[in-house]
């Protein structure tokens, strides 16, 4: 399996909401950063209980919106709601011997348009 085929396994295992599952996708040495919160999950059991334990208003729900690969690089973009929350997740993935060994996750936090931009812009649909 190339490393853009078990970054989508992954995914699909995500959509399961069994983490212990989707885990399996993760090498045991397995390490993913949030950079904006200076945290480190480290190991595949602490993914799971992490992903777990999220506060959640009903089944977590992914769907890629873009995947770029080359050798063992990954980079999604993927829509994750649980029906009322909506956000995205871009993540930079390194795969090794089938599995996923790193990530680095960003959580763009939408925020308003400034007002001195209108002049040079318009809404986007961000479903586009």
């Amino acid at each position: 399996m190339d490393a853009k085929a078990v970054v989508i396994a992954y995914w699909q295992a995500m959509q399961s909401n069994d983490f212990y599952h989707a885990s399996e996708w993760l090498s045991e040495d397995f390490t993913c950063d949030w950079p904006q919160s200076a945290e480190r999950i480290k190991g595949r059991e602490n993914f799971a209980a992490i992903n777990s334990a999220y506060p959640a208003n009903g089944r977590w729900q992914f769907e890629v919106m873009s995947i770029v690969a080359e050798g063992t690089q990954v980079v999604t973009n993927v829509a994750v709601t649980d029906g009322v929350v909506r956000a995205n997740a871009i993540t930079f993935h390194i795969v090794k011997d089938g599995l996923i060994h790193r990530q680095t996750e960003y959580w763009p936090d939408d925020y308003p348009a400034p007002e001195w931009r209108s002049a040079w812009v318009e809404t986007l649909n961000v479903k586009e």
